[in-house]
């Protein structure tokens, strides 16, 4: 049970769980002690009677039951040995009178035992007796409250740093997945077992460490007394224990399986959010607001059709169990007046108690057995919660087991500073079984040469540069760097060594500064402004910037343009100081005039280390030793500009549609 792992997590934290059951035990010690008080206030104060009075009555009763019920067994035992018929027949009626005698007996040695106490601790007249049992029960109560604060702290924190822990774990394994199940799952889903499901997890801990061990142990101190004045009553008013079993099994799956559906709802409406807002502009500019109203509308009334689905088997749980013990209540009743009445100690033939039971035991009964109806309650209202909890724990483990595609290998080959080649051997891939990106495709780039690649949209240029971090793994062939396959290095090995810039360029919602040094974080404010100057992004940073280098970037970097972006984004990769650079479409959202600046920048960092560009800018291209041309997954040719122009049909229309304003450059 997934629950059951996150509570481990939680008692790995001794002390603060040893601390909540203490204090739970003493909270259920003090809560049936107090209903205790009943009795000494019906049996002895209303009776008019100190306590010394009380315990000298019940002495004598004891003594004059024993002598009676002597002399009755003496005269029982002479009938009986006058034949053996009147033997048999009188073998109940004796066994009978020596039960009682030897209950009394052990009654009158306990009174025996507390009389002195009695007489020299407690008060000598009734009202006395009431103030002094009224101050005990004061007293009772401001303890059992003090202890009832330290837990209900103490259980929060278990259940926090529980959660703490698993959401710090969570998030340390989805770090660990590769892209592909990013795109599978989705961002939305993903936030919504990092929030709701974390909050769920949460609440049913609280629930379980709190409630779920604190109300059983107040209910066991009632029943446990309860047993003391006549458990054979207890238990026959627990006969519908059995069939309350059943219906809470039975309602425990079906919230359960209702509050994970509910929970695969919220993902959706996450979705939805997260679709809506990221593309408002689109939405806008569409007038598309109706039809993202009517969707979120759909969506929201599924999760609603799903949460009084919820309702609906939550409030059978306070009923049922309300039913439940009035049932109960109901067979302790009947049974137990009518044993005090009759001054029986049995009930259809079965022995119910060893004395006849008196009307004080009997009120302090059925105290108990409300004292237990309380916490029962308690019980119902979270029943929701726990199985909540548990279909939330389902759902972020089922996540949080998953092993990620790209691993590092068990026995990693260190490898130096990139020096020799970077080379695929016949690579397929493919992102689903049948879909084929790339097929057979061989390329060797040797050290320092820069390489761009080129061709329409859908060929697999991105794909392939995903493959060299290791974005993903070829479904078939292999790519070495310095003759060493990529899935023996160690990811952080062969990943220090790479500097990416994508067209989409992702910045973190921290200062200009910070984003720029986030690939070396020990960078020198020197080595920062050296970086930024040659990515010609200094000049904006200082001029337009309010606050210049420590100006906040915004969520995605939306408080910068595009080219600003991406100029960031590059200084940030030259600050690395990789020996593989990728540019992907790097300089797409740039004017000419900084395009030109950067392409001076490139021409000399791009020396001593190999260079990946995908572009369909001329600009950039004119930077490159060869262009590889891709078609349908496969490597069409591979030339310099001026051979692919004269023998690639493919690389001369691209040309004539992207670059006809760049001839002269050319």
């Amino acid at each position: 049970m997934n629950f059951g792992r996150v509570v481990r997590m939680a008692i790995r934290y001794k002390f603060t769980f040893a601390a909540s059951i203490v204090c739970a035990l003493v909270v259920a010690v003090l809560w049936g002690g107090n209903i205790g008080t009943l009795y000494p206030i019906v049996e002895v104060a209303f009776q008019g009677n100190s306590p010394q009075q009380w315990i000298d009555a019940k002495i004598e009763s004891s003594r004059q039951t024993i002598a009676k019920e002597s002399a009755k067994l003496e005269q029982l035992c002479q009938e009986a040995s006058a034949s053996a018929a009147e033997e048999e027949a009188l073998a109940s009626p004796i066994a009978l009178a020596e039960g009682r005698i030897a209950a009394e007996q052990t009654a009158l040695k306990t009174y025996g035992i507390l009389k002195p106490y009695v007489e020299a601790y407690l008060p000598s007249d009734p009202f006395r007796t009431v103030v002094l049992v009224v101050v005990l029960l004061l007293a009772g109560t401001v303890v059992k409250d003090a202890f009832l604060i330290a837990n209900n702290i103490l259980v929060s924190r278990l259940a926090q740093l529980a959660t703490f822990d698993l959401r710090k774990l969570f998030y340390r394994r989805t770090l660990r997945m590769d892209l592909a199940t990013f795109s599978e799952d989705g961002t939305a889903d993903l936030m919504s077992r990092f929030t709701n499901d974390m909050n769920q997890v949460a609440s049913g801990l609280e629930a379980l460490f709190g409630k779920l061990i604190r109300e059983p142990m107040k209910m066991a101190a009632c029943l446990i007394l309860a047993g003391f004045i006549c458990w054979r009553l207890l238990l026959l008013s627990l006969v519908v224990a059995p069939l309350a079993g059943y219906l809470v099994r039975w309602l425990a799956r079906s919230l359960k399986r209702a509050n994970r559906r509910a929970m695969e709802e919220m993902a959706v409406i996450y979705t939805t959010l997260e679709e809506t807002f990221r593309s408002i502009k689109i939405v806008k500019a569409f007038t598309n607001e109706r039809q993202e109203r009517k969707q979120f509308h759909d969506n929201s009334k599924s999760y609603y059709a799903r949460s009084m689905r919820i309702a609906g088997y939550d409030s059978l749980t306070h009923p049922m169990t309300e039913v439940m013990g009035i049932v109960a209540i109901s067979l302790a009743l009947l049974a137990g007046v009518w044993l005090v009445l009759s001054r029986q100690t049995h009930l259809l033939g079965i022995r119910m108690s060893a004395r006849p039971l008196d009307w004080g035991s009997l009120l302090l009964f059925y105290g108990l057995l409300a004292g237990v109806a309380d916490p029962l309650r308690k019980l119902s209202d979270i029943f929701s919660r726990l199985q909540a909890a548990s279909a939330a724990a389902d759902r972020i483990f089922s996540r949080l087991d998953r092993d990620p595609g790209i691993r590092d290998p068990k026995n990693p080959v260190a490898i130096g500073r990139h020096h020799r080649d970077l080379a695929f051997e016949n690579v397929s891939f493919a992102y689903q079984p049948g879909k084929t990106v790339l097929e057979e495709l061989n390329l060797r780039i040797g050290y320092g040469e820069t390489v761009a690649i080129v061709g329409p949209n859908g060929c697999g240029k991105s794909t392939l540069a995903n493959l060299i971090p290791r974005f993903a793994d070829p479904t078939a062939g292999v790519v070495k760097l310095d003759g060493v396959p990529l899935c023996d290095i160690r990811l952080r090995d062969l990943r220090g060594q790479i500097g990416l810039v994508t067209q989409e360029t992702m910045l973190f919602d921290d200062t200009i500064f910070d984003n720029i040094r986030y690939g070396f974080p020990n960078a020198t404010r020197e080595q920062v402004l050296a970086a930024a100057k040659q990515a010609h992004a200094h000049r904006f940073i200082e001029t337009e910037l309010p606050n210049g280098y420590e100006t906040m970037a915004g969520a995605l970097g939306n408080r910068l343009s595009g080219g600003q972006r991406q100029r960031i984004a590059l200084a940030r990769a030259i600050l690395r100081d990789p020996a593989i650079l990728i540019l992907d479409e790097a300089t797409s959202q740039v004017d000419l005039e900084s395009e030109q600046a950067i392409q001076q920048v490139l021409e000399k960092f791009t020396r001593g280390r190999t260079t990946i560009i995908i572009t369909h800018r001329l600009a950039v291209l004119s930077l490159a030793d060869r262009i590889v041309v891709m078609q349908g997954g496969r490597i069409l040719d591979i030339g310099t500009h001026d051979d692919l122009l004269t023998r690639c049909g493919l690389y001369r229309r691209l040309y004539q549609i992207h670059f006809d304003d760049l001839k002269q450059i050319a």
